[in-house]
């Protein structure tokens, strides 16, 4: 049971509901299946600081640079895994 209070995907409305749908997209998009990653479940209550996050994401962490979004994706995994986080 999460300790953070979220909302639900069929409880989702508005700008929100259009989040979730974006991040399903996404997470298809890499080849993962169509889903909302809990961590931005945890900013459910607070939608305009989701698309902020989202946003910055998007621009700054998975934009190809001096690395493309494989490489990130690797980074990140490994991280997590250092950090025993399932993330």
């Amino acid at each position: 049971m999460p300790r953070i209070a979220w909302i639900e995907d069929a409880e989702a409305r508005g700008q929100l509901a259009d989040l979730f749908d974006t991040a399903r997209v996404m997470s298809q998009s890499i080849g993962l299946p169509a889903s909302v990653p809990d961590i931005y479940r945890t900013m459910s209550r607070r939608p305009g600081f989701l698309a902020a996050i989202m946003e910055a994401e998007r621009c700054l962490h998975f934009a190809d640079g001096a690395l493309i979004r494989a490489q990130h994706e690797m980074i990140a995994s490994y991280v997590s895994a250092l950090n025993r986080c399932h993330y």
